[in-house]
């Protein structure tokens, strides 16, 4: 045990430590991890990264997920929430989907005036309209994409700046950093002033995504990453966050003041 004598004189030395050393001290060790963590980020992104999936590839994906036995209710209700913060002003706008699938999340855009859909399985647009009932199906166009490159090329047909909400989950998890900055590039002109995207990514940080990102399943992606591509393409930063593992999520806007929407982040209380 330490004597008096010996706690009096440690306690001398550490008052005579500065606060600017000890902060310099905390400062050089951060930039030390977080470059440590860029080059293990980038050899994560270098070894998994491919993008070799085809349409066969996506299809048989969407098929093997309808055979679960039952959709994740808790994720399906905390991604309808924050739908709805949006749909206030649906009648005035369109929305976009991309990759709508089996349209899980489809009929959630009802209550827009049109609902554009852009996926590459054309097979899919007849489940999509099936969970529309028939009064609904002239609201509904469907865009058709190729394998190369997702909709770049199609977009075009997309009227520009008609949408208040692009949406798109269990989609981008698939695209590689290069891929979702050049898909973000092109769907700002379909964007009016104010209008908002909201979109799943993998944040391979967290172990699951990093799973099934080593497996080849998803792509490479992380929070920081998505963060500056989002900033990069002009958009701000309203939300980054997760509803479980696995459920990450994103929520940016595009400048300007049409859209009188104002989304509000909060808790998400279920009972």
């Amino acid at each position: 045990m330490l004597s008096i004598e010996e706690i009096k004189l440690l306690i001398e030395k550490l008052e005579k430590v500065k606060k600017e050393d000890l902060q310099k001290l905390i400062d050089s060790n951060l930039k030390i991890l977080k470059n440590i963590e860029m080059a293990v980020d980038a050899n994560n992104q270098e070894s998994i990264n491919r993008y070799d999936k085809t349409p066969e590839w996506f299809k048989k994906d969407a098929e093997h997920k309808q055979k679960r036995p039952e959709v994740d209710q808790y994720l399906f209700r905390m991604v309808q929430t924050k739908i709805f913060q949006f749909a206030r002003a649906g009648a005035q706008y369109n929305s976009l989907e991309i990759g709508p699938g089996l349209g899980t999340f489809s009929k959630e855009f009802r209550s827009w005036r049109l609902n554009y859909f852009l996926d590459i399985i054309p097979e899919f647009e007849r489940t999509v309209r099936r969970r529309f009932n028939p009064g609904h199906q002239r609201y509904i166009k469907w865009f058709n994409t190729d394998e190369k490159n997702w909709g770049v090329d199609n977009r075009h047909i997309i009227p520009t700046q008609s949408c208040n909400l692009i949406f798109s989950w269990d989609t981008f998890v698939f695209f590689t950093q290069k891929h979702i900055e050049n898909y973000l590039n092109q769907i700002e002109r379909i964007l009016i002033p104010g209008g908002y995207v909201f979109l799943q990514y993998a944040d391979c940080h967290y172990d699951l995504d990093l799973e099934r990102a080593k497996r080849g399943y998803w792509a490479y992606n992380n929070k920081n990453a998505m963060k500056k591509l989002i900033q990069k393409t002009g958009y701000e930063v309203i939300e980054l966050n997760q509803f479980r593992p696995g459920a990450n999520y994103a929520i940016f806007q595009k400048p300007g003041k049409q859209n009188p929407i104002v989304y509000k982040v909060s808790e998400i209380k279920l009972d």
